[in-house]
């Protein structure tokens, strides 16, 4: 896979100072459909459990019982288990974060969360079965643009835990 130029979001100009090689895949996105990943998936024709979504969680502390986001990184083909994301980083429990939150914190638009180059980095989880793939693809950044790169770059560059967070 050949290392391409940075498509100019912050999540492409994460991996290109990260020295990350990543393919970029841009597509056609639809304004009015809600379901980005699908999307993404069908107009690119990707198997969906490759494609990764970037879903955002509150999760109650269990230390002090203050919340804080979570970023979980799922298959478009599966849900998040948020019983499982709460005990991947030892919290009590996990509710999906509010919208207008999860764009303010990433920095991104509902759609185009990536995992990469977040405004304020949080907390992430990958779903264990990314590592089944040679590459995978992720929001790069924008609705219409995926990245594709190794699950191990996705786990160093975010920093993340993997762990099975899906079902």
């Amino acid at each position: 896979m050949a290392k391409k130029q940075a498509g100019g979001t912050p999540a492409t100009e994460a991996l290109t100072r990260a020295g990350v090689a990543h393919t970029l895949h841009p597509y056609e996105h639809h304004d009015g459909e809600r379901h980005f990943g699908d999307e993404a998936t069908a107009a690119l024709g990707l198997d969906p459990a490759r494609v990764f979504k970037t879903l955002v969680a509150d999760v109650a502390d269990t230390a002090d019982g203050r919340s804080q986001l979570v970023v979980a990184v799922v298959p478009v083909a599966r849900q998040l288990d948020l019983k499982a994301l709460a005990a991947a980083v030892g919290a009590k429990r996990a509710v999906m974060a509010d919208p207008a939150a999860a764009q303010r914190s990433s920095g991104y638009v509902l759609g185009g969360i990536s995992p990469l180059g977040q405004r304020t980095p949080l907390p992430t989880v990958v779903d264990a079965s990314a590592q089944d793939f040679g590459t995978i693809h992720v929001s790069g950044g924008r609705r219409g643009l995926q990245v594709e790169l190794a699950p191990a770059d996705l786990v160093a560059v975010t920093r993340a835990t993997v762990a099975p967070v899906s079902r």
